[in-house]
């Protein structure tokens, strides 16, 4: 009676804990291999710095990722970033720089920060021929491939809406060129359903994704109403076939990181967000 009578309790404690989280214990599919994260602009309030990493760490994301330029305007908010990484635990997995040409400062504020990588759009200067954009934007991210070796930071590239290596071939082509293990692709699976299929960029692209970017897109609504409507849909709630993106993340082996990149807000919304995540990654 007595082993019934805990075998009782410990059950009815289960249910009770997953009717509070909302959601059963039971493994996805990358429960393990795919870590969530959010970018911090999308976390909104007027808490501190620390205040806003202890709440999306205790929503579940295992990590977060910056977008802050480097130089010493910033010096000030990184020195915070780097305070609420030690005091709260959550790890900074990589710092977003956009299409500034400072890749060394850069690289090295990621290194600062604990970060692994330095998200770089490839940028296009339509001022001038195709091809030496191509060239000259390979030139830049060559300059820094040195420094990332020794920094132990790698230089993720991401496909965006600039008009601009905006087929798989052209990104694995580019990316292959730099001939670098420090220089792979941060895979942006919303950005391409406008050109195409995401789990046909992951076909191609393989091992040389490092990271992903998540969000959703609804060509429906994209036609109708305009291109950037488009993203305003729920992740599973839009033109993303998530099965596929999952079937061929598993055919590359995928582990890492997964970040959302969608429309941010308060406590509930972030939860929304962590609820939609593991539902389209199987977490």
């Amino acid at each position: 009676m007595s082993i019934l009578r805990r075998t009782f309790l410990t059950s009815a404690s289960a249910g009770i804990a997953s009717a509070c989280f909302g959601r059963t214990a039971t493994a996805g599919q990358f429960t393990g291999k795919i870590r969530k994260a959010v970018k911090y602009h999308m976390v909104a309030g007027e808490g501190s710095v620390e205040d806003k990493f202890r709440m999306v760490k205790d929503l579940g994301f295992d990590g977060i990722e910056p977008r802050v330029a480097a130089g010493p305007e910033n010096r000030e908010l990184v020195k915070a970033f780097a305070a609420a990484r030690e005091k709260t635990g959550l790890p900074i997995h990589g710092m977003v720089n956009g299409n500034r040409p400072n890749l060394i400062e850069a690289i090295d504020q990621a290194k600062f920060l604990g970060a692994n990588s330095v998200l770089h759009v490839v940028g296009y200067d339509r001022k001038i021929g195709y091809l030496e954009n191509y060239r000259r934007t390979q030139e830049l991210i060559r300059s820094a491939i040195d420094h990332a070796e020794k920094q132990n930071v790698k230089i993720l590239l991401e496909n965006v809406w600039a008009t601009f290596l905006i087929e798989p071939l052209g990104m694995a082509r580019f990316v292959d060129e730099l001939d670098s293990p420090q220089v792979k692709v941060y895979f942006d699976v919303g950005n391409v359903v406008r050109w195409g299929y995401p789990q046909h960029w992951i076909e191609v692209l393989g091992d040389r994704i490092e990271k992903l970017d998540i969000k959703e897109y609804d060509l429906n609504i994209a036609m109708n109403d305009g291109m950037r409507k488009g993203f305003d849909r729920p992740l599973g709630g839009g033109s993303v076939d998530w099965e596929s993106v999952r079937q061929e993340l598993v055919k590359i082996n995928y582990e890492g990181w997964a970040t959302a990149e969608v429309r941010g807000g308060d406590r509930q919304r972030l939860a929304d967000i962590a609820t939609q995540m593991d539902d389209v990654l199987s977490l």
